[in-house]
C-alpha cells in the first residue's frame, strides 16, 4: 500500500486513504486494486478543467447533407452501387460488430444487464439474442463468419458474461465473441478532490459512450480486429432491437465516400421531440443537443415544409478501424470531456454518508465526427429501424417496441395474428421470407416464424 499512498498523496488526493485502518484485510486488498487503476494524471487534468470551466460562444448551426431514405433519379444508381459495395465488404469479412451494452435494466424495473431484458413479443428472446440473430443472419446472407465485440461495464460485466455462457453465446462460437469492459473514472467534488462512495470505495462512474473507443484499444479489441482483417466497425446500442447492423447500403456509402465515421438518422417525430440532431456547428459535423436549439431553429422548416433540423441521432455508426486507432494513439482518447454535475450519495470529510454536489466526466462518441475529413449521414425509416427500449411505460417502452416488432413481422410474413414474431435469422423482406422456407410455431402467446430448411 505504500506505493499507492505515496502516489495519491503526491497528487493531492491522499484523503481517499483516511479510512484505511478501519478496513478489513479483504477490503484493503479490493481498495488497493481499485486505486491502482486510477489514472491520476487524467484526474488532475479533469480537476484543472473545473477551475477554468467557462461558457463558450454559441456556434453557428446548420443542417447536414443527408442521403435520403427514399431516392429517385440519379440517387437510385448511387444507392445500388453503394449497396453492392457494402455487400462485398461484408462477404469479405471486413466488417466487425460492436455492441454497447454497459447499462442496467433498472429503469425498466429489471435487475440485471439491460441486454438480458426479454423483449420478444411471443418468445422470451432477450435484447442480446435479437442482436445476435441479426448478426448471424448477416453472416448467412453474405457468406462470412461474423465477429461480435460487446462492451460491458463494471456494474454488469460479470452478469453479462454469465448470461452469454448460460445461453451458449446465442449460437456464436465463443471464440468469435469478444467481451470487454468500459473504463471508469473517479467523480470529483467542486475542488477537484476524488469522492468516496464508502470508506474503502471510490465513487466511480462510466466515462461515457465515447469511452467505447478507448476501451476497444485498451482491451485489445482493435488488435483482434486487425488480426482478423476487419477494417470497418458497425457500432450500435443494446436498447434498439430493430437496428440493421449489417446494412450494405450504409456500409457501402461510407466506404465509397472514404469516410472515417458515418451515422444513421431518423426524421424527428415533431419539433418537440427531445432528441439530439446531427448538424454542422461552425461548419463542423457533430450532434446538436435539443437544448442547444433555439425555439426558432427547432421549428424552422425548409422550402418543402420539413423540419430543417430533422436528422435525429440514433447512435448507429460505421467507423473505420484505423480512425479509432488514431483517436486512441498512445492510450489517450482524443475526444473532449463533458462535465456532468450531479448530486452524489457519498462520504463527507468526516466519513458520514451525505448527498452533495459532485462532478462526473463523460466523452460522447458523436464528438468523433468533428475529427473526420469525410462522413456520410444516412436517413432510415424510424418504423423500420428504430424502436428503443428506454422507458418503463409510454413512448420508447417495452410495449411500443414489442408492437413494432409484431407489426414488422406481420408486414413481412403477411400473418394477421394478434401477436407475431419473426426470427431475424429468417428474413428482412417479404421476398426473402418466401425464399427461406419459413416454419411457423404456434404457441398460446402467438406465432413465431423461424428458418426452415433451404
Amino acid at each position: 500500500m505504500s506505493t499507492q499512498r505515496t502516489r495519491f498523496e503526491a497528487a493531492g488526493q491522499g484523503h481517499v486513504l483516511a479510512h484505511w485502518e478501519s478496513l478489513g484485510t479483504a477490503e484493503q486488498a479490493a481498495f488497493e486494486a481499485q486505486l491502482e487503476r486510477v489514472d491520476l494524471e487524467l484526474t488532475r487534468q479533469l480537476g484543472e478543467r473545473l477551475a477554468v470551466e467557462s461558457e463558450e460562444d454559441s456556434p453557428a448551426l446548420a443542417p447536414p447533407e443527408v442521403f435520403p431514405a427514399t431516392v429517385s433519379g440519379e440517387k437510385i444508381a448511387e444507392r445500388d452501387r453503394a449497396a453492392a459495395r457494402g455487400a462485398e465488404l461484408l462477404a469479405a469479412g471486413r466488417v466487425g460488430f460492436v455492441l454497447v451494452a454497459g447499462g442496467q435494466g433498472s429503469r425498466l424495473g429489471f435487475d440485471g444487464p439491460k441486454g438480458a431484458y426479454e423483449i420478444g413479443p411471443v418468445t422470451s428472446k432477450s435484447l442480446f439474442e435479437w442482436h445476435a440473430a441479426r448478426i448471424q443472419a448477416a453472416g448467412t446472407r453474405h457468406g462470412f463468419q461474423p465477429r461480435w465485440y460487446v462492451m460491458t461495464s463494471a456494474a454488469n460485466d460479470a452478469a453479462t458474461r454469465a448470461f452469454f455462457d448460460v445461453n451458449g453465446h446465442f449460437g456464436f462460437d465463443p471464440a468469435d465473441v469478444f467481451l470487454f469492459q468500459q473504463d471508469m473514472l473517479p467523480a470529483l467534488d467542486g475542488e477537484g478532490k476524488i469522492v468516496l462512495a464508502a470508506p474503502g470505495t471510490l465513487f466511480l462512474a462510466p466515462n461515457g459512450h465515447g469511452g467505447t473507443l478507448a476501451a476497444l484499444k485498451s482491451s485489445g479489441a482493435l488488435a483482434d480486429m486487425a488480426a482478423h482483417g476487419i477494417e470497418q466497425l458497425s457500432y450500435f446500442q443494446v436498447d434498439n432491437p430493430l437496428g440493421r447492423h449489417a446494412d450494405p447500403l450504409f456500409i457501402g456509402l461510407h466506404d465509397l465516400a472514404a469516410a472515417e465515421m458515418s451515422s444513421k438518422v431518423v426524421a424527428k417525430r415533431d419539433a418537440a421531440e427531445k432528441v439530439g440532431v446531427l448538424g454542422l456547428l461552425d461548419g463542423v459535423l457533430g450532434c446538436i443537443e435539443y437544448s442547444d436549439l433555439s425555439d426558432d431553429l427547432r421549428h424552422a422548416t425548409d422550402e418543402g415544409g420539413a423540419l430543417l433540423f430533422n436528422a435525429g441521432n440514433i447512435a448507429a455508426h460505421v467507423i473505420r478501424r484505423d480512425f479509432v486507432e488514431g483517436l486512441t494513439e498512445g492510450g489517450d482518447l482524443d475526444l473532449p470531456w463533458h462535465v456532468a454535475r450531479k448530486n452524489l450519495k457519498c462520504l463527507s470529510s468526516d466519513g458520514q454518508p451525505v448527498e452533495r454536489p459532485g462532478v462526473k466526466f463523460e466523452t460522447f462518441i458523436f464528438d468523433a465526427l468533428a475529427r473526420t475529413s469525410a462522413s456520410v449521414v444516412l436517413e432510415v425509416l424510424r418504423e423500420e429501424e428504430f424502436s428503443p427500449v428506454k422507458n418503463a411505460e409510454g413512448s420508447d417502452s417495452p410495449a411500443t417496441t414489442r408492437a413494432d416488432l409484431t407489426r414488422i413481422a406481420a408486414e413481412i410474413s403477411g400473418a394477421a395474428d394478434a401477436a407475431v414474431e419473426l426470427d431475424p435469422r429468417l428474413a428482412e423482406t417479404p421476398g426473402e421470407f418466401t425464399q427461406r422456407a419459413p416454419l411457423a410455431d404456434r404457441t398460446p402467446n402467438g406465432v413465431v416464424f423461424r428458418p426452415g430448411q433451404r
